[in-house]
């Protein structure tokens, strides 16, 4: 595999950064990961303003070069991929050792890619099921204390309430991603993915008031629904809302769209709404791709 590091191609295993580099110290760092359907990035320009945003709330907002649009198709390119995971870094760079950041940066730029399955009508899935979660104590950090919004490389967070997962698994009941609350109890997402809930009301989801960072995804099955003219809901909602759903599934940019099958051993599982949601998704890819 060759990656795209500070500007160059690099076989995978020369492609290193200092260990003085704040995002190694610190996560001291943006990211985003998104995919590539038939060698283009899906919704490029909302994860570019993403990776943007997040750069500008840790203040190195003019780290993030104008081409990097540009070195995601060399990287997809040079191996030879046209669906793949694409991961994008942008650090504040090398500086000295000190907590304070030194106000000229030199970032490190990363570029990663893995090769995925066919996106669209004509593709397959990165999962093999419905997901199982399970809810976890680990609480999401409040924006007062690191803004929610921010994709940083600090996944401490998410990483804690993982590993409550595989300490909590048995036998009978292995999930896979983690239910999430913030500090009033609200659902607000899992480790590495968005929620949303199907009830006779509609399609519902967490605000994004509450302490949650907005998918891309999350946006885009948002925008398939409010097309279809379903109602959509933003919401605060509870860990029994969740259970009580008549259908239920997570969003990300690898899963796309996946239903939730258990929470907490209480069955949820697919139905119509997710169903139509997930043609929708592959018509859109396969339109805007293939």
């Amino acid at each position: 595999m060759q990656y795209h590091v500070n500007g160059e191609l690099v076989s995978a295993e020369d492609a290193t950064v200092s260990v003085e580099d704040r995002g190694f110290k610190y996560g001291d760092a943006a990211f985003e990961t998104l995919r590539a359907y038939g060698g283009d990035p899906f919704e490029w320009q909302a994860h570019r303003d993403r990776l943007q945003r997040t750069a500008e709330t840790l203040g190195f907002g003019d780290a993030v070069p104008d081409d990097l649009r540009e070195r995601v198709g060399e990287t997809l390119a040079e191996n030879d991929l046209s669906e793949a995971y694409v991961r994008l870094s942008v650090t504040r760079g090398v500086q000295p050792g000190k907590l304070t950041p030194a106000g000229d940066v030199s970032p490190s730029v990363v570029v990663i890619v893995k090769e995925l399955p066919r996106g669209g009508t004509e593709g397959e899935s990165v999962w093999d099921g419905p997901a199982d979660v399970q809810t976890v104590k680990t609480r999401r950090i409040p924006s007062e204390a690191l803004p929610a919004d921010a994709k940083t490389h600090n996944y401490l967070n998410g990483i804690l309430a993982r590993i409550e997962l595989r300490r909590a698994a048995t036998e009978e009941y292995r999930a896979e991603e983690c239910l999430m609350r913030d500090a009033a109890g609200n659902v607000v997402e899992g480790a590495t993915s968005n929620l949303f809930l199907v009830t006779e009301a509609g399609l519902k989801t967490p605000s994004e008031d509450l302490d949650l960072l907005p998918g891309v995804t999350r946006s885009v099955v948002i925008d398939l629904a409010r097309e279809e003219e379903f109602p959509v809901e933003t919401g605060e909602y509870s860990v029994s809302d969740v259970r009580d759903a008549d259908e239920a599934f997570l969003t990300n940019s690898t899963w796309e769209i996946r239903p939730i099958g258990r929470v907490d051993g209480i069955d949820v599982g697919t139905g119509p709404m997710t169903k139509l949601l997930q043609r929708l998704f592959d018509e859109r890819v396969e339109n805007e791709h293939y």
